[in-house]
């Protein structure tokens, strides 16, 4: 699958977000090792912090289905740049990504740029971080 066909699903994704608090709809397509597509899109609530960003949704969605190898990760939204994932989604891409997963960051005007997390994330605290002992890797 290309960057751009990644970038279809995700203005495809992007039509579904619930976003009645910003208007800011943001869609991404996450693309498995097997070329399994998951999309997401923003989900906001009227307390804000419990809203879920487009990327998570999609990188959560792939995990709850037993997900575990990605190869890439579009995020597309309306802006005048590219669409740049927040520090909460980059710290879940450091979590679930290895460093081969491309990251895709688009907007509707057809502009796009890739990433890996080390550049979006550099120094991201992870596993290695945590007493060995206790972590249960799946």
């Amino acid at each position: 699958m290309t960057p751009k066909d990644l970038i279809a699903q995700a203005l495809e994704a992007r039509e579904m977000a619930y976003a009645p608090y910003s208007s800011f709809k943001v869609g991404a397509a996450l693309l498995t090792r097997d070329e399994k597509v998951y999309r997401g899109c923003n989900i906001e609530n009227a307390a804000f912090s419990p809203t879920n960003c487009a990327e998570r949704t999609a990188i959560f969605k792939a995990i709850s289905e037993g997900e575990r190898a990605f190869a890439a990760l579009a995020v597309v939204a309306d802006t005048t740049d590219v669409c740049r994932p927040c520090g909460v989604c980059r710290q879940v891409m450091a979590e679930f990504f290895s460093s081969d997963v491309l990251i895709i960051m688009a907007n509707q005007a057809g502009k796009w740029e890739t990433a890996t997390v080390e550049e979006l994330l550099p120094g991201a605290f992870g596993p290695a971080e945590l007493d060995g002992d206790r972590i249960q890797h799946a």
